[in-house]
């Protein structure tokens, strides 16, 4: 027993281990909310310039249409206009 017991204070008697504590990085925000907020934002962007587009498109359409009409010199033909 005697034995048993010197190697165990033995053990006992080693160097101390030695823990280093570092900070604790910051928290960061979670990605995946900034992702969707992005894409809804995207999505916003692509429905507006969409919108002036089409805006754009038909304004062009209709001035077009209505200096063809008012450039025509009221020749009779066979199907009806709707002056739009």
């Amino acid at each position: 027993m005697g034995a048993g017991v010197s190697r165990l204070w033995n053990m006992l008697q080693q160097d101390p281990i030695l823990i280093e504590v570092i900070k604790q990085p910051t928290i960061t925000p979670d990605i995946s909310v900034t992702v969707v907020l992005g894409m809804f934002e995207m999505a916003g962007v692509f429905l507006l310039l969409a919108a002036i587009g089409s805006l754009l498109a038909g304004v062009v359409l209709v001035a077009i249409r209505r200096m063809r009409d008012a450039s025509d010199s009221g020749t009779d033909t066979s199907h009806v206009r709707l002056r739009i």
